[in-house]
């Protein structure tokens, strides 16, 4: 299965996209956390991606669709993967097609989660994550068992993403109706986007996120 979640910042990708591959045993290829990596390692990819998402901004196609040609040929994606951040553009999403296509493969899925943005930007404020394994937590909805601690690492304090913070949040959202947006209209005009509610309980999510994985429009 070869899975690409959208959806705007804070509507749950991550937490979902995470659930999906560790219950099917594919791999999870968030973008988001790989960039977070090499500015964190302070590499030239990684400093430059740091600038952009500081500012709320998206990183260069050409570097996004590197990092996803480069990451889907390891071992662990050859049984399925799930992108979470890519693509984030109609030009990123034609590059997938063609990425795959080039080694007989497709999409097997399509899925764009949605929310209302009052309840995004509530959200985004409210997320913290773990600096070791990135597990999300946040503090009204999903709060971790000691505050401010991690569930799986307890000696570890949890932190809150620079474009998480309040100051961000609108740029963000801002970014993702004029450059991401579009996205749903290029997948549905080409009869491969499933749409799923992303609020409410997130065990409800995940069941819907199931549900629309055996649609039709899903199985294309």
């Amino acid at each position: 299965m070869r899975l690409v979640l959208l959806g705007p910042p804070g509507v749950g990708k991550g937490t979902q996209g995470r659930r999906l591959a560790n219950d099917h045993g594919w791999a999870l290829i968030s973008t988001g956390e790989m960039l977070r990596d090499a500015a964190s390692r302070g590499t030239l990819l990684g400093l430059e991606a740091r600038r952009s998402m500081d500012a709320g901004m998206l990183v260069a196609d050409e570097v996004m669709i590197g990092l996803v040609k480069e990451r889907s040929e390891e071992t662990d994606a050859h049984h399925g993967f799930v992108l979470d951040g890519f693509p984030r553009t109609v030009p990123q999403a034609v590059a997938l097609d063609r990425m795959l296509e080039s080694r007989g493969q497709r999409l097997d899925a399509v899925i764009g989660l949605t929310a209302p943005e009052s309840e995004l930007v509530s959200r985004l404020s409210a997320r913290y994550e773990c600096p070791v394994c990135k597990r999300a937590y946040n503090r009204v909805s999903a709060p971790p068992r000691v505050d401010r601690r991690c569930d799986d690492h307890p000696e570890v304090e949890l932190i809150q993403r620079v474009d998480d913070r309040e100051e961000t949040v609108p740029k963000r959202l801002e970014v993702y109706r004029e450059q991401t947006a579009p996205l749903l209209d290029h997948y549905r005009g080409q009869g491969r986007l499933t749409e799923v509610r992303g609020t409410g309980p997130a065990e409800e999510v995940y069941r819907a996120l199931k549900a629309a994985l055996g649609s039709p429009q899903a199985s294309r």
